[in-house]
């Protein structure tokens, strides 16, 4: 048991989840008050903190305090709502390209299951729909209840408004009768009457508009209970169409019966071309060639269903690690040879001020330009269709706004690497390069046996830095290049405009939130398995 704990003990450290510790040395009954309180100090704390952060502070004051175009914040119910609708999405479209590959007794059988949940969706719509016109009746009549107060106070403010208006007219009326030529002092006053007027007139206005606005936020203000029912609506109404066309998928629309088809069309244009000869034969063969190719194109076809977000997100990920590895490729080599050579430092330090500082922005349309003028027809170029060849990355599609994106995040996260390899390099031991002279060891010798393994500790904890430095760039030069990915759910969102984009939105923030952490968490892993024990770079 002690060598299980122990093991537990060294992989939380490892991957950097030291919170952890003491529930495990807690299960082994191991100083119990000890543990206890730093599970409070860094399980419950932070846990009681997250709490108060989202649904005290965000759905208890800023959702009702903030407020944007679309209407107000969406609330942490809301969110998760939108979560679970994105992740039906996505079952809903892996469930759709099963379909359209089934065949077989399995599609007959699924077909008679799609059947039934499309009588059940219905009957769940009809109710749903009922229970919204019914609780439409109900806000309506509360709505008029608490409408006619505001409007009769309204009407009554326009009367008062109106009777005074006309007072005022008429007393400006008599006194600019009752003025004589040369009456300074009637002028003056009729004056001052005239600004007091308009001055009126403008309180009045806005007292109007202040009852109307009122008004029209009683009228606009929403129900809970019938939101409830039109959204239970919409999930009856949503479910029914993704049956019928999963419905489709299984029978008109489906793979493998089109394939059948086409190939009965086939075995009887060959019966009839065998009765045929001249003009006729030669259309009914052309006929017979159309349809094998049309088989030969849908039995490599694949359903081309939307992106989902797990989609985006494996894709982004992808893309990431691109940009990663190619910025590593070119950061620690240079890194190394500014280490070694004080000369090839001060030689590269101008390029190094200049382009660190170069925003993801600017980088990104000069490389969009560039990488497009390398592929002007990218389906036909033999390097695109390669990788379209390859295994699990093929079905990423990669394109040139996936290359550039890609090379945006190399060159904007390359520089930490370079820096801290630079650093590690420059660091080592000088009895260590002395051995190594002693030793009479070649340049390679040196690099592999002493120059590289020392300054592992710095050159991950640069690594380290660049990753998540990629990842925030990665978002905002996919959103720009309208590369598939997390960064174009996010405009697509902003530019669909609908009632749950905003809720899908903050979805995404999490999403990469949790997708920057792992990546961070693995990156850690790397670099303590390679630190020396108490070195600063395992922090």
């Amino acid at each position: 048991m002690e060598k299980i704990k122990y093991s537990l003990l060294k992989a939380i450290d490892i991957t950097g989840l030291t919170f952890i510790a003491p529930v495990v040395r807690l299960c082994y009954g191991e100083e119990p008050q000890v543990q206890l309180k730093k599970i409070g100090q860094w399980i419950i704390i932070p846990l009681i903190a997250v709490f108060i952060a989202l649904f005290i502070i965000y759905d208890g004051f800023i959702v009702d305090t903030f407020k944007t175009k679309s209407g107000k914040l969406p609330t942490s119910s809301k969110i998760y709502s939108s979560y679970k609708s994105i992740d039906q999405l996505h079952d809903d479209e892996m469930a759709k390209q099963r379909a359209y590959n089934l065949s077989g007794e399995e599609r007959v059988e699924e077909l008679n299951t799609v059947d039934q949940k499309i009588i059940s969706a219905e009957e769940g719509l009809k109710l749903a729909s009922q229970a919204v016109k019914d609780q439409q009746k109900i806000t309506d009549r509360e709505q008029a209840k608490k409408v006619a107060p505001a409007e009769a106070e309204y009407t009554k403010l326009k009367e008062d408004i109106k009777t005074a208006t006309a007072a005022r007219d008429k007393e400006l009326k008599l006194l600019s009768e009752s003025i004589t030529p040369g009456d300074d002092a009637a002028v003056k006053k009729l004056l001052e009457l005239v600004r007091a007027d308009d001055a009126q007139d403008t309180l009045d206005k806005e007292k109007r508009n202040l009852a109307k606005d009122k008004t029209n936020t009683i009228r606009i203000e929403k129900s809970l209970d019938l939101e409830e029912r039109k959204a239970e609506e919409t999930y009856y109404a949503e479910r029914l169409a993704f049956f019928k066309i999963y419905k489709q998928l299984l029978s008109s629309k489906n793979k493998a019966l089109i394939i059948d088809d086409k190939k009965q069309k086939i075995a009887s244009y060959e019966e009839e071309l065998s009765a045929l000869t001249g003009a006729k034969a030669l259309k009914r063969a052309r006929s017979i060639v159309k349809q094998e190719s049309v088989i030969s194109n849908k039995e490599e076809s694949e359903y081309a269903g939307s992106k989902t977000i797990w989609y985006q997100v494996r894709r982004s990920i992808l893309c990431v690690f691109a940009g990663f590895f190619l910025g590593s490729i070119i950061a620690i080599p240079i890194g190394i040879f500014c280490g070694l050579n004080k000369t090839f430092m001060a030689m590269m330090t101008p390029f190094i001020a200049i382009f660190k500082p170069v925003s993801p922005i600017v980088w990104l349309p000069i490389i969009l330009l560039v990488v497009m003028g390398a592929f002007p027809n990218p389906d036909k170029h033999p390097f695109m269709e390669w990788l379209a060849e390859l295994p699990l990355i093929g079905v990423y599609k990669i394109n040139p706004a996936f290359m550039a994106s890609a090379i945006t995040v190399a060159l904007c996260s390359l520089w930490a690497t370079m820096a801290n390899t630079a650093l590690g390099v420059a660091s080592i031991d000088k009895d260590h390069m002395n051995v190594a002279r002693v030793l009479k060891l070649g340049f390679f010798a040196r690099l592999f046996k002493i120059i590289i393994p020392s300054s592992l500790p710095l050159i991950f904890a640069g690594l380290r830095i660049s990753l998540g430095v990629g990842w925030m760039v990665l978002i905002a030069a996919e959103l720009l290049s309208s590369s598939e990915g997390i960064g174009k759910f996010v405009i697509d969102e902003f530019n669909n405009g609908s009632s749950d984009s905003l809720a899908k939105m903050v979805v995404v923030v999490f999403i990469v939130g949790i997708i920057g952490l792992i990546l961070d968490r693995i990156m850690v892993i790397f670099q303590r398995m390679v630190s020396f024990e108490g070195s600063a770079a395992t922090i």
